[in-house]
């Protein structure tokens, strides 16, 4: 038998999950791969880029869109667990689980959504379907799909992480990026300055500069990604900013602000920049704040004016 594509792997991942009380993936790798009689070669072959084993990468992207879809939520680091609705599909003994039937359900679709990566799957698709279609795509096209396909996914589950910590990590978090970014002199003066100035609607004051010449004042709320922060956040935290004659302040959102916040603030005198959770986790991308990379492909092309004889 060939090692078996990520969505074939979806069914015995959400079984198995039921089995236990609390599955590691590892465990599920070995398990589903008895499960399938893979040889021991092939539960030794790699990824191309000798990164991770083929079996392990496949249950583990089966693993990512059971919980995009609210099958399986992940108590904690590397465990999984059935939710009611996981439970209930299992329930009516499905012969197969695919993307076609994870795409009813609106957590998924906002998860395809967020991706801008559609599947182009049908009924008459096979198991060996998969993010892509050649036919209507060129490779430039499917590998750029890939990436955004692969980006939503781990930002995904690091709004998720953020959620889950304490604010006073969540405020930590915000130190750390500002000083990727360029901003707050040392660590130690945005750790002393953060969450210390004791003002409403402030929750600290930054250097924008490492000679301290000018101050940007700030606003951080961790608040859950389907909530909306509202003009009120805003004004309030434009009059702390004039309460102090500060011209800038920055306020950071792990949710989303309503047309109104923005309106406001784009037509105030005083400069409030608007971070949301969306443009947070771009940001911690870009700075690679939370994250390391593991995969790096380089794309070649032809260097004519070197190939040219003339």
């Amino acid at each position: 038998m060939s090692i078996p594509d990520y969505q074939t792997c979806m069914l015995p991942l959400l079984r198995l999950s039921a089995q236990k009380k609390e599955l590691s993936m590892g465990e599920a790798v070995d398990i589903i791969s008895d499960q399938f009689k893979l040889s021991e070669e092939q539960k030794k072959q790699l990824l191309p880029s000798g990164s991770q084993r083929v079996i392990a990468n496949r249950i583990g992207w089966a693993k990512t869109y059971l919980l995009k879809a609210g099958l399986l939520t992940s108590p904690k680091r590397g465990v999984i667990t059935p939710t009611e609705e996981g439970l209930r599909i299992l329930a009516k003994q499905p012969e197969k689980l695919n993307l076609e039937l994870l795409s009813q359900y609106p957590s998924f679709q906002q998860f395809k959504k967020r991706s801008n990566a559609k599947e182009y799957l049908s009924p008459q698709s096979d198991s060996k379907a998969t993010p892509c279609n050649e036919e209507f795509e060129t490779p430039d096209e499917s590998l750029a799909k890939i990436y955004r396909t692969c980006k939503a996914a781990t930002l995904d589950e690091l709004l998720t992480k953020i959620l889950s910590c304490s604010f006073s990590f969540f405020e930590q978090l915000v130190i750390d990026l500002l000083l990727k970014l360029g901003y707050g002199g040392s660590r130690e003066d945005a750790g002393m300055a953060l969450g210390k100035s004791g003002d409403e609607g402030l929750d600290g004051v930054i250097n924008e500069d490492r000679l301290g010449l000018s101050v940007i004042y700030l606003q951080a709320k961790r608040w859950k990604s389907d909530s909306v922060v509202g003009r009120p956040e805003i004004q309030k935290f434009a009059g702390a900013l004039l309460g102090k004659n500060a011209p800038k302040g920055i306020f950071i959102t792990t949710s989303s602000f309503s047309k109104e916040a923005r309106d406001y603030a784009s037509s105030l005198s005083s400069k409030i920049i608007l971070i949301d959770g969306k443009e947070l986790l771009d940001l911690m991308w870009e700075v690679d704040l939370g994250l390391y990379t593991t995969e790096s492909y380089s794309l070649k092309k032809l260097d004519l004016d070197y190939l040219s004889e003339n």
